[in-house]
């Protein structure tokens, strides 16, 4: 026999603004009594959504539970920047552009964005959800305008489209004269993370799926071929498991210091006045991410997403603990409020409204945990900052190997080496935060 106990349960900090700005959800439902199903999903996120529509897809006749700790959209789906990137973009590197095969790492995301699509049209989400905007990486500084170019010819080697922009173009974009240059790419989708992992949530109930909320998985024990799923009030035995919890597959004692636990945080604005609006000036819906992938993330939304407001993206801090600390938070806090200042000094001390910190999950060799962790348990974990298209291709496979299917994700995604291991302790978290630190500085205008 097998047991699994879960060692953390999700925390966060702050609300997830993304979420609160669109309102009330009804109430969710919790796992009260004693349930068999033929699958149950742990993690209601990109991938775990993305999970239950590839099993009602394959196996439309089969009885699917998705558990979630949380309530939808409150954990880190909605707390990320909501860009589904098509392209490279490895966090680990200098200007995105990773070492890996990109045209099949294209290829993939781009068939993540066509899912996701897919589901918008047949769920009737708000298109405004999944908005075909494309994104900018913004330079701030000559380094990160030598990262643009490097970038750019790095696509261009692949044939991939890209446009330069210049100063006054980005301040045109965006009402700020702080950034030197941008590089736009066209294939970038830009979300409203809470607004699409609602609309997912909502579909797939429709379609039969039944979703309980505020019900964390505690415990993981064998039953027979399947497993037994604890939660604190009830449990469900299923012939198969899947878990999709990016960083908490550690803390069901898989990949047991192979896993990165980071944090990166958010602020976002008010609802801007008319006057706000007027003396920033630029256009209403924007998303830029930096070219140095320390720098500071920011969006700018409109009424169609939730309100006119600006987000700001940027600090990261490793905690093993899988909390982010108070003293995190309140360093961010200060950090972004200058960042804010810094571009937007024609509203400069705007007290934000929202903020709130996001949990990631790297590997030191940036690869995902997709595969048969034992008999009838399997995973669609580690998406390495990308959740949005990394989530979802990883909970597409892992829905596929519990059904026997093998495809293009499939393929790739089992070839992938184990995470390679870390440092110990503590030296790996004073290492790491204080490469992080050095790295935050350097991308400090950007």
């Amino acid at each position: 026999m097998s047991r699994r106990s879960a060692r953390h349960l999700p925390q966060h900090r702050g609300q997830a603004a993304w979420n609160v700005i669109l309102g009330a959800q009804p109430a969710g439902q919790t796992l009260s009594a004693d349930q068999t199903a033929d699958f149950v999903i742990v993690g209601a996120g990109f991938a775990g959504l993305a999970a239950a529509r590839r099993l009602r897809q394959l196996a439309p006749d089969a009885s699917v539970i998705l558990l979630d700790a949380g309530r939808i959209a409150e954990g880190a789906a909605g707390r990320n920047s909501g860009f589904m990137i098509d392209l490279p973009h490895e966090l680990t590197s200098a200007d995105y552009a990773g070492a890996g095969d990109d045209k099949s790492i294209i290829a993939l995301n781009r068939q993540a964005q066509a899912f996701a699509a897919a589901a918008v049209d047949d769920y009737e989400i708000d298109p405004n959800f999944f908005d075909r905007s494309g994104k900018v990486n913004g330079a701030a500084s000559p380094h990160a305008d030598a990262h643009n170019k490097t970038y750019a010819q790095h696509l261009a080697n692949l044939g991939e489209a890209s446009q330069m922009l210049d100063a006054k173009d980005m301040a045109d974009m965006t009402g700020s004269q702080h950034y030197l240059s941008g590089l736009y790419t066209p294939g970038t989708v830009t979300l409203q993370p809470a607004g699409f992992v609602r609309g997912m949530a909502a579909g797939l109930c429709q379609q039969g799926v039944q979703i309980f909320e505020n019900s964390p998985v505690i415990g993981l024990d064998t039953s027979g071929q399947g497993w037994r799923v604890i939660t604190p009030q009830a449990a469900v035995t299923a012939g198969k498991v899947i878990l999709t919890v990016n960083g908490h597959l550690e803390s069901f004692g898989f990949e047991k210091r192979r896993l990165m636990q980071l944090f990166l945080f958010a602020v976002m604005t008010p609802e801007l006045s008319p006057d706000d609006m007027r003396a920033i000036g630029g256009h209403s819906r924007w998303g830029i991410t930096p070219s140095d992938p320390m720098g500071t993330t920011m969006r700018r939304i409109d009424k169609g997403q939730g309100g006119n407001r600006i987000i700001v993206r940027t600090c990261a801090s490793l905690r093993p603990g899988m909390a982010a600390r108070d003293a995190d938070m309140k360093r961010a806090k200060t950090v972004m409020q200058g960042k804010f200042d810094q571009r937007f000094p024609q509203v400069a001390g705007m007290k934000m409204a929202h903020s709130w910190a996001g949990h990631l999950c790297l590997s030191l060799n940036n690869v995902a945990v997709m595969r048969e962790l034992e008999k009838n348990l399997f995973s669609g974990c580690v998406q390495n900052g990308l959740g949005t298209t990394r989530g979802t291709l990883t909970g597409i496979g892992a829905a596929e190997m519990a059904c026997g299917v093998c495809s293009p994700i499939t393929d790739y995604f089992s070839q992938e080496p184990r995470p390679k291991k870390l440092p110990p302790q503590p030296f790996q978290q004073i290492g790491a935060n204080s490469v992080l630190r050095f790295r935050e500085w350097r991308a400090k205008d950007d």
